[in-house]
């Protein structure tokens, strides 16, 4: 479904950047087929951008300048935003200019000079093997009564673990995406982009359990081809999964408190930890720069260090 734009000339902005805004959000919607999420982030973005250009009196994209948007970052600088926002800020102006500059709207690409600010990121915690499968046979525990809902859990925690997918990409799977055979799942992620990635046998023999005796019991007339549905038979959302995590992890005895993306990082920190490479797990997560998976080899050695502290005499 397509959002509505969200910007007018009444929410402050002089004309030509409110049609600018709402032409803007159409085509992320539209050409760039980004999720509800991502659009929201980058038009609030370009909007504190374009509220900053018209405190100091511009009013029409062209006289949007370099200096307009190292102004605009700045002043995200002193009113304390953290380094993550700015970066991310950085990169929404430098797409919004990018965009104006290529449909006309703006005679040069105000952003293509504007140097990317580099976020400190840290990785939220992750499980240990142990506490991994602590987390999957709490779930089966809570799947003894055999119910749909219990199996579709069970089939959703161990698809998380095995893959590393995203929660988005989980609930977007249909039935035809997974080859049971091969053990492999089609998934899409960020702008729609396709990958094939890989899963276990104890996460095809869950799938097997929910494919074969759990679905059928949700699914509804109009359920469609979504893999896992809801307890309504619809297609099962993020929230749902969300909750499920947290409420499977809260049963672990010592385990950090972390949702499906912290699954996420857990399966890359221990793909790496096993020997898997940083190129194969990079093409598992669908990242689309290495850099991005480089992250999780500062985890490992973080880990490491912890252990080589607490286990060698003279550490």
């Amino acid at each position: 479904m397509d959002a509505e734009p969200t910007a007018t000339p009444e929410a402050g902005l002089p004309e030509a950047f409110a049609v600018a805004l709402g032409e803007y959000e159409r085509h992320l919607v539209s050409e760039r087929d980004l999720t509800a999420h991502t659009v929201r982030a980058y038009v609030a973005d370009v909007t504190s951008l374009l509220d900053h250009a018209h405190r100091l009196g511009l009013t029409r994209l062209e006289d949007i300048d370099l200096r307009t948007l190292r102004s605009w970052l700045a002043r995200q600088q002193t009113t304390g935003k953290a380094r993550t926002t700015i970066a991310r800020r950085s990169t929404a102006a430098r797409v919004f200019t990018a965009w104006a500059a290529r449909t006309g709207r703006a005679p040069a690409d105000a952003g293509a000079s504007l140097a990317r600010p580099k976020a400190h990121r840290e990785l939220p915690p992750v499980l240990r093997a142990d506490e991994a499968s602590r987390l999957i046979a709490a779930a089966v525990a809570a799947a003894d009564d055999g119910s749909a809902v219990g199996l579709r859990d069970v089939a959703m925690l161990e698809l998380l673990y095995a893959t590393g997918i995203r929660v988005g990409e989980l609930v977007g799977i249909d039935v035809d995406d997974v080859d049971r055979e091969r053990c492999v799942v089609r998934v899409f992620g960020k702008g729609r982009k396709e990958r094939t990635v890989p899963f276990g046998r104890p996460a095809a023999r869950a799938l097997g359990f929910w494919l074969e005796q759990g679905r059928r019991e949700l699914a509804r007339p109009d359920s469609g081809p979504a893999l896992f549905l809801g307890a309504r038979g619809g297609r099962i959302d993020q929230r749902a999964v969300r909750t499920l995590v947290h409420r499977r992890i809260a049963e672990v005895p010592g385990a950090p408190d972390i949702g499906p993306h912290g699954l996420r990082h857990t399966a890359a920190t221990h793909l790496l930890e096993g020997g898997a490479d940083l190129r194969s797990v990079q093409e598992l997560l669908g990242h689309a720069s290495l850099a991005t998976t480089q992250l999780y080899t500062h985890v490992s050695t973080d880990r490491l260090r912890r252990a080589y502290a607490q286990a060698h005499p003279r550490a």
